[in-house]
């Protein structure tokens, strides 16, 4: 299982938002690139970068930033934000980028999102963003009719690499991953599973771990604020998720 740091882009500038919000910003890095940077230093095996501004339609503000990361740093990244046609699928990977997280698309356009996944087999995951046990889009500012019941249905046979779940109202709040959503879902699907939203401390990687001696489709953990806020360290949680213990 993979500890996977988070970079959120906005205007350039690597951010955290809280429970999503955008008025809630605060910069933490302005140079993206050295993040990157650093968090391959300390041995991640992947890298988790959203671009809040195209997830928030503002467009390609970001892209040069992320094609700079991309070329600084030979940890395999995973791209989430604003992902709304072929196009942008192919422009990412075409740039090197090696998954992409796709959230709005897929909840209102399976078909084609099917059809993106064919093409780059083993690359896309299907972004779960949970509010009060509803999917949220567009940024998570819009509530869907959707439920996961029928998004496994649509994609659990299909060429996608995995899920990427949040709890939205744990999103940069600190209180701990959700176990009873992540349990829930867990033994809904085979395909690969991140988790988001709440990791606050080492003891939320140990159960983490234990339930993957269970189910062993967990392929990773988002670390947003845990990291950035000093609640714990890079080095110390890949051991803790590398141990045999």
């Amino acid at each position: 299982m993979k500890l996977i740091p988070a970079i959120d882009l906005k205007d350039n500038k690597c951010v955290r938002l809280t429970q999503g919000k955008e008025e809630t910003f605060k910069v933490y890095n302005e140079n993206p690139v050295e993040q990157a940077k650093f968090f391959e230093k300390e041995g991640c095996e992947r890298i988790h970068i959203i671009d809040l501004d195209s997830a928030f339609n503002r467009s390609t503000v970001n892209n040069d930033t992320i094609i700079n990361i991309r070329k600084s740093v030979k940890t395999p990244i995973e791209l989430g934000g604003g992902i709304r046609s072929r196009n942008d699928a192919f422009f990412w990977f075409n740039n090197n980028i090696d998954y992409l997280i796709i959230g709005s698309l897929a909840i209102r356009n399976s078909k084609l999102v099917l059809e993106i996944a064919k093409e780059f087999e083993n690359k896309i995951y299907i972004s779960l963003d949970i509010l009060n046990n509803k999917i949220m889009i567009k940024g998570w500012t819009e509530e869907t009719r959707s439920n996961l019941f029928n998004i496994f249905k649509t994609y659990n046979k299909s060429k996608i690499r995995g899920y990427v779940l949040t709890d939205i109202f744990r999103d940069g709040m600190m209180q701990g991953l959700n176990f009873e959503l992540i349990n829930k879902n867990l033994s809904q699907t085979s395909k690969s599973m991140v988790f988001g939203g709440g990791l606050s401390n080492y003891n939320d990687l140990k159960i983490l771990k234990n339930m993957n001696s269970r189910f062993k489709n967990i392929e990773g953990v988002i670390a947003g604020k845990s990291f950035y806020s000093g609640a714990i360290e890079i080095k110390k949680s890949i051991n803790i998720l590398n141990s045999n213990a």
